[in-house]
This record gives structure tokens, C-alpha cells and sequence, in this order.
């Protein structure tokens, strides 16, 4: 089995198969890109590595734009300074203890974009919201829904949540009225980080996925339910969604999931030729959801309905290009069973069925002080266990006024 020699602890989400990406601060120092092994970073900017010059900046996306052959060269450099001991002079010194270094947001965001694929999870919401209605809206099969996001409300993990403001109408009440956010809520997602642009104007195939699309990320789309609820009629989520979205510090790349590729499951009816698939996939990728340091859920990203592949193809559809460091997200990843439920709306089910934590806390929606920790692990290389690295994020109280 492939080893680093660098010891890297049992259980650690971070060995030598995985080496996500992201930006870190040493103290006192600049922020410059690092390759998380073990309990460790490592200063990609000081190694002999391919396009070295790429990572002296406080950004990925200098990299990611690269594009697929340089990701694959630092990639194979990266592997062998780290696991042939005839390297270890010159990598040595250059090692940070990740629990001695500032985190930041991994890339400048360029664009986001957030789709609804998990079928159970919508499901569950037509369930909610329109019990005398089909469950799934007429489009829902047809093509990977999605909304498009503000870019500049990512946040990487660890950022304190300001409980937002809105509007708002319970449909017992007359008129609105504006104040904090009564159903804080949480959607539990994996994130896709574009690395290669496209040409405005030129769609971009299932089959080119992997030319644009760089590697893989936790997020957190914080939902205000019930300022959402009120304005999303006739256009979809604005303020109830766009105050905060929490990006994991780490990306890992598409190459270290090979191992974790299953099919897609089963899409009825047949979809358009555009989002055809000769080999449609998604990720045995498990998420698990703690509130206050409690599991709430288990979500399995396995049983997503529409793959990352047609999501790419969907968005670039209309010519819409790529740009460098754009994100977009799964929507809730929710199973199904109860515990596998990527929201507090749907685990307690709209608020009318409060969910029972085994400290004896019963659960509807987010109060202040409580911090949400979604983390992931797929299975790699050599069958090791890759982690994700968390996203987690702690919600403070509205402004007052």
C-alpha cells in the first residue's frame, strides 16, 4: 500500500491518497496554498513542484485555471516528494501543523450556483408544502433545477453566521412584517469547484466534466425558511438564502475519487440527448450532519438523482461560460430514511415534528449559539478512507434594530 513518510495518524481524513487543497496562514505570515497530509501542511509554494510560481498567492485559482494536464502533473510531483523518503530533507522544513495555521476560503469565488438533485429530498418538501399535490414539480426529472447564488457570501468554514433578516408572512397572519429569521435552517451539500474556463457561448458536454471541473468540497447552504417561504414566489430564493453560504476549507481533486465513482441510479424517463451520460456516475460519498457536537443525520450523497456531470451540462446549456473558481452545489443530499435527512426541515418535518437529541434537546429550527458540523468521507486508492475535511459554522444573533 502506498505510504507517505510522513506518520500520519490512524483515522486521520487526511493520507497521502487524498492531499486536498486550500490556503493557509502560518503566524505572522501571508496566506499562500498548502496540501493537507495527516496533521500536517505543506507549503506548495516552497516545493519543487510544477508551476510552483502558481501557488505563492492567497487563491487556488491561479492553479485551477491551469487546467486538467497541470493539476495532473503537481498531482504526480506532490506523491512522490511526499512518499519517497529521498525527498524528506527537502519537504521537511516546509511542513506546518494544521492546528498552527489560519484556514481561509480556499478560491475567489466567481459564480455559484445551487441545484435540488436529491429526489428524496424533494420529495419531502412537496410532501410539506403541497400534500395535495404531486410531490415532485412537472420539470423535476426532466432537468437538475437549480438557482443561481451571490458569490460573495461564501465563506470558508469556521465563519460565524449572522442570523439574517427579512421579511415575513405565516400564512395566518394579514401582512408581513420584517425582523430575524424564526427557521433557521441548514441544507447539508457537496460542492463542485470549476477550475477551466469555457467559451461564452459554447455549452459544455457531460463528456468534458472532467476537463473543467477540478475537485470537491463540503458546503453548508444556510436556508432562512421563513423569509424564503414568503419571497420565493414567482422567482425562486433571494435573501433567505444569500446572507451565508459555508464552503470547507479543503477541495479535494477529482483525481484522489476515482475509487469512489459508483453509477448513477436509475433516471425515468430518459433524459434529453444534451444531458446524456455514456458512463453517468456520482460518489459513495457519506455526509454526517452534528448539531452542538450531536449526530442529526447521515445523509448518503449515493442516492443523488442527477449527476455533477449533467448539472455542468445544464448550466452551460443556454452558452452560459465557466469561469475559474465558479462553485456549484448538489441541493440537500438527503436518503431515505428519517436519518438521512440533509435538513432541519425535513428532520423535523416542517417544524411540526421537533427532532429528540440525546442530550434531551428538542430540536426545530437553529437558535443562536448553535454550531452545525457537516463532514464527509469517501473511500479511495488502496481502499483507504478519505475525509473531506468539515464545514462547520455557529450562528450569532441578529443586529438589533
Amino acid at each position: 500500500m502506498t505510504a507517505s513518510w510522513i506518520e500520519v495518524p490512524a483515522g486521520s481524513p487526511f493520507p497521502v491518497h487524498n492531499l486536498p487543497y486550500g490556503v493557509f496562514a502560518p503566524a505572522g505570515a501571508a496566506a499562500r496554498c498548502g496540501a493537507a497530509i495527516g496533521d500536517h501542511v505543506v507549503d506548495l509554494s516552497q516545493l519543487p513542484l510544477p508551476h510552483a510560481d502558481s501557488f505563492a498567492a492567497a487563491s487556488l485559482n491561479g492553479f485551477l485555471g491551469l487546467g486538467r494536464t497541470a493539476w495532473s502533473e503537481v498531482r504526480a510531483a506532490l506523491t512522490e516528494l511526499l512518499t519517497n523518503p529521498a525527498h524528506q530533507s527537502k519537504v521537511t522544513p516546509h511542513l506546518h501543523p494544521i492546528d498552527e495555521v489560519t484556514l481561509h476560503l480556499p478560491i475567489e469565488v466567481a459564480d455559484y450556483v445551487d441545484f435540488y438533485s436529491s429526489e428524496h429530498h424533494a420529495m419531502n418538501v412537496g410532501a410539506m408544502f403541497r400534500p395535495d399535490n404531486p410531490a415532485l414539480p412537472p420539470n423535476w426529472k426532466h432537468l437538475p433545477i437549480g438557482y443561481h447564488g451571490r458569490a460573495g457570501t461564501l465563506v470558508v468554514s469556521g465563519t460565524d453566521v449572522v442570523r439574517p433578516s427579512g421579511q415575513r408572512k405565516p400564512p395566518d397572519a394579514d401582512q408581513p412584517t420584517f425582523g430575524a429569521s424564526r427557521r433557521l435552517d441548514i441544507e447539508a451539500e457537496v460542492a463542485f469547484i470549476v477550475g477551466a474556463p469555457s467559451v461564452l457561448g459554447e455549452p459544455v458536454p457531460t463528456s468534458a466534466f472532467g476537463d473543467h471541473v477540478f475537485g470537491v468540497a463540503l458546503l453548508n447552504d444556510w436556508s432562512a425558511r421563513d423569509i424564503q417561504a414568503w419571497e420565493y414566489q414567482p422567482l425562486g430564493p433571494f435573501l433567505g438564502k444569500s446572507f451565508a453560504t459555508s464552503l470547507s476549507a479543503w477541495i479535494v481533486p477529482l483525481a484522489a475519487l476515482e475509487s469512489a465513482r459508483i453509477p448513477l441510479p436509475h433516471q425515468d424517463p430518459a433524459v434529453l440527448p444534451y444531458l446524456v451520460d455514456d458512463d453517468p456516475w456520482t460518489l459513495d460519498l457519506d455526509l454526517e450532519v452534528r448539531l452542538n457536537g450531536e449526530v442529526v443525520s447521515r445523509p448518503p450523497f449515493s442516492t443523488m438523482y442527477w449527476s455533477p456531470g449533467q448539472q455542468l451540462a445544464h448550466l452551460t446549456a443556454n452558452g452560459a461560460s465557466l469561469r475559474t473558481g465558479d462553485v456549484y452545489a448538489s441541493g440537500t443530499v438527503s436518503g431515505p430514511e428519517v436519518g438521512q435527512r440533509g435538513s432541519l426541515l425535513e428532520l423535523s418535518w416542517g417544524g411540526r415534528e421537533p427532532l429528540q437529541l440525546p442530550s434531551g434537546r428538542t430540536v426545530t429550527f437553529l437558535e443562536d449559539g448553535d454550531e452545525v458540523t457537516i463532514s464527509g468521507w469517501a473511500t479511495g486508492a488502496e481502499g483507504v478512507r478519505l475525509g473531506f475535511g468539515p464545514v462547520t459554522g455557529r450562528i450569532l444573533p441578529a443586529p438589533l434594530g
